[in-house]
């Protein structure tokens, strides 16, 4: 507890500290110029985003850890929930040329959980293999019955993640590019909220990643029953199936 409140008071320390710095630039040697103000401004709005992103994300952490032990009673149609994570980030896709193609394996069945936690998981996901990726590339979902689950899969084709990073992942502020996570608005909490969610879920996080290659994030779910008359649809282009053979272990 002690080292998470020292994390936190580090995190929001940085900008705050610049926030400050500007202010007081602003009303003294910046006082006459406007440039430098407006350049200011710029900066300072950016760092109080990134403080209000942090604020949002411990709230979320914090809830998510509060219903850990709640029951789970909706009856949640998987299909539908990535079609409505995928439409709601199809902007972010195309402002770097991207697509979102995603596939649900006909008749998937509907899974037993919360759905806004379970929104809150894929729309994490997707956002983060968006912002990782390389422009002009797909990030591609795909959803099958794997055995005794289901399996979500999110991939990307961005830069991966160095093996040393690979045990951290999902540690609360850990970023395994820091520069660019900061860049883009990250807070360091997306794993570790997806993590805490599956828990109460059942469920459980695989990473697979192959620096220069992309990364895969495949969430699998508990089967609970199947739903006859789902039906397959593709949120954009065709793509080739995933590779789930190494998820099933």
């Amino acid at each position: 507890q002690e080292r998470f409140i020292a994390d936190v008071s580090h995190e929001l320390r940085t900008p705050l500290s610049s926030i400050i710095g500007f202010i007081e630039t602003i009303e003294g040697p910046a006082a006459g110029d406007a440039d430098a103000q407006a350049r200011f401004l710029e900066i300072m709005h950016a760092q109080a985003t990134r403080m209000a992103r942090i604020v949002s994300d411990l709230l979320s952490l914090s809830r998510a850890e509060q219903k850990e032990n709640e029951p789970l009673r909706q009856m949640i149609d998987l299909a539908e929930l990535l079609h409505e994570v995928a439409t709601g980030l199809d902007l972010n896709a195309m402002q770097r040329g991207m697509m979102i193609d995603v596939r649900v394996e006909h008749g998937l069945e509907f899974v037993r959980g919360d759905r806004d936690q379970l929104f809150q998981v894929f729309q994490n996901l997707i956002d983060n293999a968006i912002k990782y990726g390389k422009a002009d590339t797909s990030v591609e979902v795909e959803a099958a019955m794997r055995g005794d689950g289901i399996v979500i899969a999110v991939r990307d084709h961005g830069q991966g993640i160095p093996s040393e990073h690979m045990p951290h992942l999902g540690e609360r502020f850990y970023r395994a590019d820091s520069g660019r996570s900061r860049q883009t608005g990250g807070s360091g909490l997306g794993l570790a909220i997806v993590q805490n969610i599956l828990n109460r879920h059942g469920g459980r996080l695989g990473i697979e990643s192959t620096p220069g290659a992309g990364s895969l994030f495949a969430v699998q779910l508990p089967r609970i029953q199947r739903y006859q008359d789902s039906v397959s649809f593709r949120h954009s282009r065709e793509s080739g199936s995933l590779d789930y053979q190494s998820l099933q272990d």
